[in-house]
């Protein structure tokens, strides 16, 4: 785990996050070895079962479903969850700290096809748990089907100019995740889903020329304003890694209740806080395909809109 994860460590041959374009065109009937649904959301402290309906509900010919959920209220999750999704998945695994929690879901008698299961935790920053913005990151690691897979869901540190102390809090939780399990004769993961609320923001342009862009539906302008983007470029964080285009709008941060982007006294810059990267380990060994990625805007309920992504990975035979 450690050796996959290090890559986040600065290095002067760096590859940054590669982009890659949705293929919309996803056969379950057999072309896929494992599909899986990722889906990252800031409850903002409130709840709405029929949002969390809307969230899951849809993806049940999906292998696995693994929800990141930050900012999450003193609820019982899970039993919202298992509700929503009685009728096609059961619940395998669950990492929770406080307010960020993550859950992974899989077919009914899917039991006999997990293998290794293991959580962690890793906490960063202050005292956010006071207030249910606990900082940090939740993560299972687990073998299904025998893909050995790890899904990290986090939340890091707000505001704009805190862009150095989100690098820090990436390489720290990466380097701390798992690492009581370490052995050195056991093999990297080899698929890593990273998602959460990195908390990486639009900078170097102004709140009301983002919003025209947004409005006339230029946003994919803003990527190279984008933080997250940038720091990975520079060698910081997430080097390896993959995301699909940002073909969608920025996710935070908005009025509750509405579309409407943040119509405070602070009128902050909307951006995609909220995001899904996956690493392949070999990609000679595993062939991964981005069936979607976007934001669920029907929500309404919180600042921040859901992002769900849709990844099938098709093991390649050994010769």
């Amino acid at each position: 785990m450690r050796k996959q994860m290090d890559s986040m460590n600065h290095n002067t041959h760096h590859e940054g996050i590669r982009t890659v374009k949705v293929n919309k065109v996803c056969d379950f009937s057999g072309n896929s070895d494992l599909c899986i649904c990722a889906v990252t959301w800031n409850m903002n402290g409130k709840v709405v079962y029929e949002d969390l309906v809307e969230l899951v509900g849809s993806n049940s010919k999906s292998d696995l479903l693994v929800v990141g959920l930050q900012e999450v209220p003193r609820k019982n999750i899970a039993r919202l969850l298992e509700t929503a999704l009685v009728d096609t998945h059961v619940l395998l695994g669950k990492a929770i700290m406080q307010s960020l929690q993550l859950y992974v879901f899989g077919p009914q008698n899917s039991g006999l096809s997990i293998k290794e299961l293991k959580v962690d935790k890793h906490s960063v920053g202050g005292c956010g748990g006071l207030i249910r913005r606990k900082k940090g990151a939740v993560a299972i690691c687990m073998s299904y089907n025998g893909i050995q897979m790890v899904f990290i869901s986090c939340h890091l540190s707000a505001h704009a100019r805190n862009v150095e102390e989100r690098n820090s809090q990436c390489r720290h939780i990466s380097h701390n995740l798992f690492s009581k399990y370490m052995n050195p004769y056991s093999k990297p993961a080899q698929v890593t889903v990273w998602l959460g609320d990195l908390n990486y923001r639009i900078q170097g342009i102004e709140t009301h020329p983002v919003r025209n862009l947004i409005q006339k539906n230029l946003h994919r302008f803003l990527t190279s304003k984008d933080q997250l983007l940038q720091e990975a470029e520079r060698g910081q964080v997430f080097d390896g890694y993959c995301e699909g285009t940002l073909t969608f709008k920025p996710t935070y941060k908005y009025d509750v209740g509405s579309s409407n982007y943040d119509t405070s006294y602070k009128v902050r810059v909307p951006s995609w806080t909220d995001r899904i990267l996956f690493k392949i380990q070999d990609m000679e060994e595993i062939r991964a395909s981005l069936h979607s990625y976007e934001s669920v805007d029907d929500i309404h309920s919180s600042d921040h809109k859901p992002v769900k992504a849709h990844l099938c990975l098709k093991v390649n035979e050994q010769p």
